[in-house]
């Protein structure tokens, strides 16, 4: 099978080349699928567990990639829950990826079923970014309606979903970017903007809750506008920024079926908007991955046709 493969850890992106690979093989509680679509986070390749398994062995050379949408094709041992034929989508473990490719074997509690109405490539765009928004939302920061949240790039793949779900749940939205940025932060559902270049985050007033995707500088003005006994929630690494009396919370998305027939749920029933920011092919994604220019938006690579 035709799979992006990363053969150097220290050439980082510059090590990726479109090679030839064997398929993977079904393990015990594992399904196999022709993937359709797939997707990756831009840092992938500095994360620990691309290069490692979960003892600890290297597992070079390594595919990249963990979100996905295709049909399942084989069944490991024990499995249950998903059929050969089947339309899938969801992640795969970080510690095995691997959705830059034709074929992936991934554990079947990672993936849940795809409508037939639902294209692949919405249903690869949505996976990691659903799941990181429902769970940073919900799981950690436990928004409550009528609360109010501060939601960081709030144009991009993730804080798009973020900014919808939690305006779903009755929360009042702050979102945050670049100027250019502010329509588009607007028509996911934010009822305010805050131009990170430009305005004074400090004039943001106090939020319930902090929704951060940078990390940094950020991170600790964002604490410091959140209410006392408010959380802060990111996905950008630990950080000493807390907020007073309250929680700072930092985490990493896991797969759960039950969540992700919730966000497909409501993409099909037009609650959920999708952010796909770019579409390449499997030839051509050693080029999506280098990207020279910043992009609004999730880019899928669309496997087959």
């Amino acid at each position: 099978m035709k799979a992006i493969v990363v053969t150097d850890q220290t050439a980082g992106t510059a090590g990726m080349k479109l090679a030839e690979r064997p398929e993977p093989q079904a393990a015990i509680n594992d399904v196999r699928v022709q993937v359709h679509a797939s997707g990756f986070t831009w840092d992938e390749l500095s994360w620990p567990s691309t290069w490692i398994d979960r003892l600890g062995r290297d597992r070079t050379p390594v595919i990249p990639g963990q979100e996905l949408a295709g049909v399942v094709t084989a069944l490991g041992y024990g499995t249950t829950g998903l059929s050969v034929g089947q339309r899938v989508f969801g992640l795969t473990d970080s510690y095995r990826g691997g959705t830059l490719a034709e074929h992936v074997a991934v554990e079947a509690r990672n993936l849940t079923p795809l409508p037939r109405d639902v294209d692949f490539a919405v249903g690869a765009s949505v996976a990691m970014p659903g799941l990181t928004a429902w769970q940073g939302l919900f799981e950690h920061g436990r928004l409550q309606t009528g609360q109010s949240i501060l939601v960081h790039g709030a144009a991009g793949a993730v804080g798009s979903m973020v900014t919808q779900l939690a305006r779903e749940a009755g929360a009042y939205v702050i979102g945050t970017g670049r100027a250019a940025h502010r329509q588009t932060v607007l028509d996911f559902g934010a009822q305010e903007f805050v131009d990170l270049e430009n305005d004074a985050l400090e004039d943001v007033g106090g939020v319930d809750l902090a929704f951060d995707v940078f990390g940094g500088d950020i991170a600790e003005r964002s604490a410091a506008v959140i209410r006392t006994g408010g959380t802060l929630v990111t996905i950008a690494g630990p950080t000493e920024a807390r907020p007073a009396d309250g929680l700072t919370i930092d985490f990493v998305v896991v797969s759960y079926r039950a969540q992700l027939s919730e966000i497909i749920r409501r993409v099909r029933d037009g609650r959920l908007r999708t952010n796909i920011g770019a579409v390449s092919t499997l030839d051509d994604a050693v080029a999506a991955f280098n990207r020279t220019a910043r992009r609004k938006g999730k880019t899928i690579i669309c496997v087959r046709p």
